[in-house]
Protein backbone atom coordinates (compact mmCIF):
# COMPACT_ATOMS: atom_id res chain seq x y z
CA UNK A 1 0.00 0.00 0.00
CA UNK A 2 1.21 3.83 -0.77
CA UNK A 3 1.01 6.53 1.57
CA UNK A 4 -2.33 8.17 0.53
CA UNK A 5 -5.85 8.96 2.61
CA UNK A 6 -7.11 5.50 4.47
CA UNK A 7 -10.21 6.25 2.82
CA UNK A 8 -8.86 6.02 -0.64
CA UNK A 9 -7.26 2.97 -0.16
CA UNK A 10 -10.27 0.97 1.67
CA UNK A 11 -12.48 3.07 -0.98
CA UNK A 12 -10.78 1.78 -4.13
CA UNK A 13 -11.06 -2.14 -2.53
CA UNK A 14 -14.68 -1.53 -2.16
CA UNK A 15 -15.95 -0.20 -5.46
CA UNK A 16 -14.63 -3.51 -6.58
CA UNK A 17 -16.48 -5.62 -8.50
CA UNK A 18 -15.67 -8.36 -6.36
CA UNK A 19 -13.67 -7.08 -3.08
CA UNK A 20 -13.02 -10.67 -1.36
CA UNK A 21 -9.42 -10.78 -2.34
CA UNK A 22 -8.19 -7.06 -1.97
CA UNK A 23 -9.89 -7.22 1.59
CA UNK A 24 -8.05 -10.20 3.20
CA UNK A 25 -5.03 -8.74 1.95
CA UNK A 26 -5.55 -5.47 4.19
CA UNK A 27 -6.27 -8.15 6.60
CA UNK A 28 -3.15 -10.35 6.18
CA UNK A 29 -0.92 -7.08 5.16
CA UNK A 30 -1.32 -5.21 8.73
CA UNK A 31 -2.70 -2.39 6.65
CA UNK A 32 -6.25 -3.29 8.74
CA UNK A 33 -4.67 -3.63 12.08
CA UNK A 34 -3.41 -0.18 12.02
CA UNK A 35 -6.09 1.54 10.14
CA UNK A 36 -9.25 -0.67 10.61
CA UNK A 37 -8.47 -2.61 14.19
CA UNK A 38 -11.91 -3.40 14.17
CA UNK A 39 -11.72 -5.62 10.96
CA UNK A 40 -9.11 -8.43 12.53
CA UNK A 41 -10.51 -8.50 15.92
CA UNK A 42 -13.99 -9.92 14.40
CA UNK A 43 -11.48 -13.02 12.76
CA UNK A 44 -11.70 -15.23 16.12
CA UNK A 45 -15.54 -13.89 16.51
CA UNK A 46 -17.44 -16.95 16.20
CA UNK A 47 -21.02 -16.03 15.01
CA UNK A 48 -23.67 -19.03 16.53
CA UNK A 49 -26.25 -18.49 13.58
CA UNK A 50 -23.37 -18.77 10.95
CA UNK A 51 -21.27 -21.49 12.57
CA UNK A 52 -18.97 -22.47 9.43
CA UNK A 53 -17.48 -19.21 9.44
CA UNK A 54 -15.99 -16.59 12.36
CA UNK A 55 -17.85 -12.88 11.77
CA UNK A 56 -14.51 -11.73 10.03
CA UNK A 57 -15.04 -14.04 6.95
CA UNK A 58 -19.31 -13.93 6.72
CA UNK A 59 -17.98 -9.67 6.99
CA UNK A 60 -15.93 -10.22 3.97
CA UNK A 61 -18.27 -12.49 2.48
CA UNK A 62 -21.20 -10.10 2.65
CA UNK A 63 -19.49 -7.15 1.46
CA UNK A 64 -18.14 -9.05 -1.28
CA UNK A 65 -21.94 -9.60 -2.41
CA UNK A 66 -23.30 -6.74 -1.63
CA UNK A 67 -23.90 -4.53 -4.03
CA UNK A 68 -20.94 -2.00 -5.47
CA UNK A 69 -22.10 1.00 -4.35
CA UNK A 70 -19.66 2.50 -1.38
CA UNK A 71 -22.28 3.65 1.03
CA UNK A 72 -23.59 -0.33 0.93
CA UNK A 73 -19.90 -1.43 0.65
CA UNK A 74 -18.95 0.76 3.90
CA UNK A 75 -22.42 -0.79 5.99
CA UNK A 76 -21.69 -4.35 5.07
CA UNK A 77 -18.08 -3.86 6.30
CA UNK A 78 -18.66 -2.26 9.32
CA UNK A 79 -22.38 -4.16 10.06
CA UNK A 80 -20.93 -6.49 12.91
CA UNK A 81 -17.91 -4.70 14.33
CA UNK A 82 -19.95 -4.40 17.30
CA UNK A 83 -20.22 -8.18 18.11
CA UNK A 84 -17.10 -8.66 20.32
CA UNK A 85 -18.22 -5.94 22.68
CA UNK A 86 -21.24 -7.30 23.02
CA UNK A 87 -20.66 -11.44 23.38
CA UNK A 88 -22.60 -12.41 26.38
CA UNK A 89 -22.70 -16.27 27.33
CA UNK A 90 -25.80 -15.99 29.28
CA UNK A 91 -29.17 -18.09 28.47
CA UNK A 92 -26.69 -21.21 27.50
CA UNK A 93 -24.85 -19.45 24.35
CA UNK A 94 -23.59 -17.35 22.78
CA UNK A 95 -25.31 -13.50 22.36
CA UNK A 96 -24.57 -9.98 20.60
CA UNK A 97 -27.25 -8.11 21.58
CA UNK A 98 -27.28 -4.64 20.93
CA UNK A 99 -24.48 -5.30 18.56
CA UNK A 100 -25.92 -2.78 15.92
CA UNK A 101 -26.09 0.07 18.54
CA UNK A 102 -22.38 -0.66 19.54
CA UNK A 103 -21.19 -0.78 16.09
CA UNK A 104 -22.96 2.13 14.94
CA UNK A 105 -21.19 4.26 17.46
CA UNK A 106 -17.84 2.11 16.27
CA UNK A 107 -18.42 3.22 13.05
CA UNK A 108 -18.98 7.01 13.81
CA UNK A 109 -15.57 7.02 15.22
CA UNK A 110 -13.62 5.25 13.27
CA UNK A 111 -14.54 6.70 9.61
CA UNK A 112 -13.56 10.28 10.39
CA UNK A 113 -10.22 8.56 11.09
CA UNK A 114 -9.84 6.62 8.09
CA UNK A 115 -10.62 9.91 6.21
CA UNK A 116 -14.38 10.05 5.15
CA UNK A 117 -16.47 12.87 5.20
CA UNK A 118 -19.17 13.66 7.47
CA UNK A 119 -22.02 13.14 5.53
CA UNK A 120 -21.42 9.44 4.31
CA UNK A 121 -19.86 8.49 7.91
CA UNK A 122 -23.67 9.54 9.12
CA UNK A 123 -25.13 7.67 6.42
CA UNK A 124 -23.41 4.31 6.90
CA UNK A 125 -23.45 5.51 11.01
CA UNK A 126 -27.10 5.07 10.09
CA UNK A 127 -27.22 1.65 8.38
CA UNK A 128 -25.03 0.01 10.55
CA UNK A 129 -27.71 0.81 13.27
CA UNK A 130 -30.62 -0.34 11.00
CA UNK A 131 -29.46 -3.32 9.77
CA UNK A 132 -30.61 -5.64 12.45
CA UNK A 133 -34.02 -4.18 12.30
CA UNK A 134 -35.20 -6.55 9.56
CA UNK A 135 -34.83 -9.75 11.90
CA UNK A 136 -38.03 -9.76 13.32
CA UNK A 137 -40.10 -9.49 10.49
CA UNK A 138 -40.73 -13.35 10.02
CA UNK A 139 -42.35 -13.08 13.47
CA UNK A 140 -45.29 -10.56 11.79
CA UNK A 141 -45.42 -6.81 11.31
CA UNK A 142 -48.26 -4.74 12.02
CA UNK A 143 -48.70 -1.73 9.31
CA UNK A 144 -47.25 0.39 11.89
CA UNK A 145 -44.12 -1.46 12.61
CA UNK A 146 -43.63 -1.47 8.16
CA UNK A 147 -44.14 2.41 8.34
CA UNK A 148 -42.09 3.04 10.93
CA UNK A 149 -39.01 0.78 9.29
CA UNK A 150 -39.69 2.92 6.26
CA UNK A 151 -39.65 6.43 8.25
CA UNK A 152 -36.05 4.84 9.96
CA UNK A 153 -34.86 4.31 6.83
CA UNK A 154 -35.66 7.17 4.75
CA UNK A 155 -33.68 8.20 1.99
CA UNK A 156 -31.30 5.16 3.41
CA UNK A 157 -34.03 2.42 2.50
CA UNK A 158 -32.98 1.11 -0.42
CA UNK A 159 -29.53 0.63 0.17
CA UNK A 160 -30.85 -1.15 3.41
CA UNK A 161 -32.76 -3.66 1.98
CA UNK A 162 -29.30 -4.17 0.02
CA UNK A 163 -27.40 -4.89 2.83
CA UNK A 164 -30.40 -7.17 5.01
CA UNK A 165 -30.47 -8.69 1.57
CA UNK A 166 -27.08 -9.25 1.05
CA UNK A 167 -26.53 -10.19 4.72
CA UNK A 168 -27.27 -13.87 4.16
CA UNK A 169 -24.09 -16.02 3.94
CA UNK A 170 -25.87 -19.14 4.55
CA UNK A 171 -24.95 -22.27 2.61
CA UNK A 172 -29.02 -23.30 2.35
CA UNK A 173 -30.76 -22.42 -0.39
CA UNK A 174 -33.91 -22.44 1.23
CA UNK A 175 -32.82 -20.18 3.99
CA UNK A 176 -31.48 -17.91 1.44
CA UNK A 177 -34.66 -17.48 -0.62
CA UNK A 178 -36.39 -17.27 2.67
CA UNK A 179 -35.11 -14.26 3.51
CA UNK A 180 -35.46 -13.01 -0.16
CA UNK A 181 -38.50 -13.73 0.21
CA UNK A 182 -39.66 -12.33 3.19
CA UNK A 183 -37.67 -8.51 2.50
CA UNK A 184 -39.95 -8.60 -1.59
CA UNK A 185 -42.80 -8.92 1.16
CA UNK A 186 -41.50 -6.04 3.05
CA UNK A 187 -40.71 -4.18 0.06
CA UNK A 188 -44.28 -4.88 -1.37
CA UNK A 189 -45.97 -3.74 2.13
CA UNK A 190 -43.85 -0.62 2.03
CA UNK A 191 -44.99 0.33 -1.25
CA UNK A 192 -48.76 -0.19 -0.60
CA UNK A 193 -48.78 1.48 2.37
CA UNK A 194 -47.00 4.67 0.50
CA UNK A 195 -49.83 4.42 -2.00
CA UNK A 196 -52.45 4.27 0.45
CA UNK A 197 -51.13 7.14 2.69
CA UNK A 198 -50.77 9.30 -0.73
CA UNK A 199 -54.48 8.83 -1.93
CA UNK A 200 -55.26 9.90 2.06
CA UNK A 201 -53.06 12.73 1.79
CA UNK A 202 -54.38 13.96 -1.47
CA UNK A 203 -57.03 16.75 -1.50
CA UNK A 204 -59.37 18.62 -4.01
CA UNK A 205 -58.27 21.94 -4.99
CA UNK A 206 -61.24 24.14 -2.58
CA UNK A 207 -62.40 22.61 0.58
CA UNK A 208 -65.84 22.23 2.35
CA UNK A 209 -65.72 26.01 3.72
CA UNK A 210 -65.48 27.34 0.10
CA UNK A 211 -67.93 24.62 -1.45
CA UNK A 212 -70.61 25.62 0.93
CA UNK A 213 -69.81 29.20 0.15
CA UNK A 214 -69.99 28.91 -3.30
CA UNK A 215 -72.87 26.87 -4.06
CA UNK A 216 -74.98 28.47 -0.66
CA UNK A 217 -75.57 25.12 0.77
CA UNK A 218 -75.54 23.87 4.54
CA UNK A 219 -72.95 21.77 5.70
CA UNK A 220 -74.34 17.79 5.61
CA UNK A 221 -73.46 14.83 3.16
CA UNK A 222 -73.81 16.72 -0.26
CA UNK A 223 -70.74 18.78 0.57
CA UNK A 224 -69.19 15.64 1.18
CA UNK A 225 -70.03 14.32 -2.21
CA UNK A 226 -68.85 17.32 -3.67
CA UNK A 227 -65.20 16.91 -2.43
CA UNK A 228 -65.16 13.63 -3.59
CA UNK A 229 -66.47 14.78 -7.23
CA UNK A 230 -63.46 17.32 -7.21
CA UNK A 231 -60.55 15.09 -5.57
CA UNK A 232 -61.77 12.96 -8.68
CA UNK A 233 -61.52 15.86 -11.06
CA UNK A 234 -57.84 16.47 -9.77
CA UNK A 235 -56.88 12.66 -9.90
CA UNK A 236 -58.03 13.01 -13.53
CA UNK A 237 -57.37 16.23 -14.96
CA UNK A 238 -54.75 17.67 -12.12
CA UNK A 239 -54.67 21.24 -11.09
CA UNK A 240 -56.73 23.16 -13.03
CA UNK A 241 -57.08 26.31 -10.70
CA UNK A 242 -59.57 27.86 -8.54
CA UNK A 243 -61.53 29.75 -11.32
CA UNK A 244 -61.78 26.60 -13.17
CA UNK A 245 -62.74 24.25 -10.43
CA UNK A 246 -65.86 26.49 -9.41
CA UNK A 247 -66.93 26.39 -12.65
CA UNK A 248 -66.63 22.68 -13.30
CA UNK A 249 -68.62 22.31 -9.43
CA UNK A 250 -71.14 24.68 -11.40
CA UNK A 251 -72.06 22.11 -13.63
CA UNK A 252 -71.78 19.25 -11.37
CA UNK A 253 -74.22 21.20 -8.80
CA UNK A 254 -76.47 21.96 -11.83
CA UNK A 255 -76.73 18.27 -12.66
CA UNK A 256 -77.79 17.15 -9.30
CA UNK A 257 -80.83 19.19 -9.72
CA UNK A 258 -82.14 17.67 -12.44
Amino acid sequence: MTDTNPSDQLSAVLVEEDPTAGLWHLVDSGWADEHLPELPALRLEQDPIHRHKDVLTHTIAVTSQSPARLRVRLAALFHDVGKPRTRSYEHGGVTFRHHEAVGARMTRKRMPKLGYREDLTADVTQLVFLSGRFKGYADGWSDSAVRRYARDGGALLGDLNDLVRSDCTSRNPRRVAALHEALNDLEQRIAELAREEAIKAERPEVDGDRVIAHLGIEPGPVVGRALKFLLELKRSEGDLGETAVLERLDVWWAEQQN
